[in-house]
């Protein structure tokens, strides 16, 4: 039920290039994420880069989604529809997209903190983005999706957070969400065995406070049952022979933090 699909080396071909336009065009979203500016504008700028990059959205039209990006701010934590809301100072933006080329999907988020954010909030966004790359660490052939829960949840929880157990990593490959199930959580050695040619999305999904969630009147929207912050970082990553490849990474680096 959960055996991962495994992918060959064109396959992959077309799913390195897949990740690579959909981190361009998340690093090109970057400089709209400011004060006064709606998540509505954003989403349009996003599948206005999606046009001249020629890719097809995956999450308009998936389950009767209506947009191409889902945009959480501060305590919305995933599957946030784009709308009137309006940026503030202060705020943390989780821009969560994906991408298809050619028939191959990526997935990735990135979040970016606007402006005058508190301290504490800084590092917390930080620490989650440091989860995945511990994450990353973990990864080679004969690991364990346990391990890479175990991994960022050893970190956040260690670091005073919670995982939000709701939602959690996926394969992907043709479809956006295929076997296996990579949770934020778990034990070492448990899980899906990983192999060369697996495909992944590692998305580390963290609270400041609490890690229940509920879910808003439209069915979508997922917010931290006690307000506090939360964030998501996200990668869509290849098992190799020798460890992982990162394929949504923008210009050779990991890091999908960023400040306005």
């Amino acid at each position: 039920m959960n055996k991962p699909i495994i992918k060959s080396e064109s396959e992959l071909a077309l799913m390195r290039q897949s990740g690579h336009i959909l981190a361009e065009i998340l690093h090109g979203l970057v400089p709209y994420v400011k004060p006064g500016v709606t998540t509505a504008e954003i989403d349009r700028k996003a599948e206005a880069a999606m046009a001249r990059h020629q890719v097809a959205p995956s999450f308009k039209g998936y389950q009767g989604f209506p947009c191409v990006t889902c945009i959480s701010i501060n305590e919305e934590i995933v599957h946030t529809i784009p709308g009137k809301r309006t940026i503030q100072d202060g705020d943390i933006v989780t821009i969560d997209c994906g991408v298809i080329y050619k028939g191959w999907q990526s997935d990735s988020a990135i979040t970016i903190m606007v402006g005058n954010v508190p301290q504490a909030t800084k590092d917390f966004v930080r620490h989650v983005q440091k989860s995945l790359e511990k994450a990353l660490e973990v990864i080679r052939p004969g690991a364990y999706t346990g391990d890479i829960g175990f991994t960022i949840q050893h970190y956040l929880e260690g670091k005073g957070y919670s995982i939000v157990r709701d939602f959690i990593g996926h394969g992907i490959g043709r479809a956006m969400h295929e076997p296996p199930e990579v949770p934020n959580f778990g034990k070492k050695g448990k899980g899906t065995l990983l192999v060369p040619g697996m495909t992944i999305a590692i998305e580390p999904i963290a609270a400041m406070g609490d890690r229940f969630a509920d879910v808003l009147h439209d069915d979508w929207t997922a917010v931290t049952r006690d307000k506090s912050m939360a964030c998501q970082i996200e990668h869509t990553v290849a098992i190799t022979a020798s460890g992982y490849e990162v394929f949504t990474q923008y210009n050779n680096t990991i890091n999908n933090v960023y400040t306005q």
